[in-house]
């Protein structure tokens, strides 16, 4: 009796997994077609895809719990933070700099990324995957969108957080 009951519960085990993956399947097959209708439709040019994507990414990968939900949101949002102050120190590297633009540019983000990644001994910042992927994803805006990393776009950010 006892091994039919364990081949029953693992039959159900099963069975439940896969209508999780099935309703998981469906749930984010949607949201992906919703975030593309915005991304191309009415929201083109403010809403980019990718920036929706990478942190939902993240918080499947921090285990899609509320723990993963608010450590994506609050790392995400702290590595923009880290590299716009990152970006906004790079726009005023001099290009005559005594080390040259590369080396300053290296050695400055390696600084920010070395900061954000100490900055996880405070448990809100602890899920540094998605304070990486804020980070990259805000060079990613500012680098391979014309007349974005400038110093007017950095202090009009920085002017607009001080106002919220």
């Amino acid at each position: 009796m006892k091994a039919i009951y364990i081949t029953s519960s693992r039959r159900h085990l099963e069975n439940h997994t896969i209508n999780r993956l099935t309703a998981l399947s469906f749930s984010i097959g949607i949201l992906a077609g919703a975030a593309t209708f915005f991304a191309v439709g009415p929201l083109s040019g403010y809403f980019f895809i990718w920036a929706a994507t990478i942190p939902w990414a993240a918080y499947f990968a921090l285990g899609a719990n509320e723990a993963a939900f608010k450590g994506t949101i609050t790392c995400s949002i702290f590595g923009v933070v880290m590299a716009w102050i990152t970006a906004f120190l790079l726009i005023n590297v001099p290009s005559d700099a005594l080390l040259g633009f590369p080396l300053m540019a290296a050695l400055t983000v390696t600084i920010a990324v070395i900061v954000m990644c100490i900055a996880a001994s405070i448990p809100q910042l602890s899920a540094i995957p998605a304070s990486v992927f804020g980070y990259s994803m805000t060079f990613a805006y500012l680098l391979q969108t014309p007349d974005k990393m400038t110093e007017d776009v950095c202090l009009a950010s920085h002017s607009a957080i001080r106002s919220w």
